[in-house]
C-alpha cells in the first residue's frame, strides 16, 4: 500500500485503491490419502465431518463443521449445484439426507484435493457476509492514511450485508 501511494505521487497520478474483504470460507476438508478422482456420473456422500477422522475419500466428500459450512449444507436442496475449486468440478444434489448430509452426483469431474473452495451459485446461505476478520480488515483499510477508497464485500446476499460495512465506515 505505501509503495502504491509513493509511486502514484512520483508519477503525479491519483490512484484509487480497492480492498477486497475475504468473506466466509466454504471449503472441503482434508484428504484421507491421495487426491480423490471425481468421475462424471458417480454418486458421493457430501456432508459435514462426523469426527476428526472423517476425511475426504472415495465415495465421500466432507467439510469441517463450521457455522458457515453448516449453513451451506442446510441451504442445499435436491437439484442444487455445488461448484468445487472455482468451478473446475461440479456436483448436483440428488437427495438431502439431513441438515448435515447430502447425496450428490458428479456432473463435471476432476481430481479433488484438500481444502478446495465450494461455491453454491444462486442459493442464499444464512450466514453473515462479514466475518470477524473482515470487520478487522475493513477497520484497518479505513485507518490507512489516506484510507482505502473502495472496499468490496465478497459474499453480499442482501442489503443488510452492505449496511454492516457502511456502519463501520461511518
Amino acid at each position: 500500500y505505501p509503495l502504491i501511494r509513493k509511486y502514484a505521487a512520483e508519477l503525479g497520478k491519483k490512484v484509487e485503491v480497492l480492498g477486497d474483504l475475504q468473506g466466509p470460507k466454504f471449503r472441503v476438508a482434508e484428504l484421507a490419502g491421495d487426491p480423490v478422482p471425481l468421475v462424471e456420473g458417480e454418486i458421493f456422500e457430501f456432508g459435514l465431518c462426523k469426527d476428526d477422522n472423517d476425511a475426504i475419500r472415495p465415495g465421500r466428500i466432507t467439510m469441517k463443521p463450521t457455522i458457515e459450512q453448516k449453513a451451506l449444507i442446510r441451504a442445499c436442496q435436491a437439484g442444487t449445484v455445488l461448484l468445487i475449486e472455482d468451478g473446475l468440478m461440479e456436483v448436483k444434489v440428488t437427495e438431502k439426507v439431513s441438515d448435515a448430509e447430502l447425496k450428490v452426483v458428479v456432473t463435471r469431474g476432476g481430481k479433488l484435493k484438500a481444502r478446495k473452495g465450494v461455491n453454491v451459485p444462486d442459493v442464499e446461505i444464512d450466514c453473515a457476509a462479514l466475518t470477524e476478520k473482515d470487520i478487522e480488515d475493513a477497520e484497518y483499510l479505513l485507518g490507512l492514511e489516506p484510507p482505502c477508497e473502495y472496499i468490496c464485500v465478497s459474499f453480499a446476499q442482501k442489503g443488510q450485508d452492505l449496511q454492516e460495512l457502511i456502519d463501520i465506515m461511518d
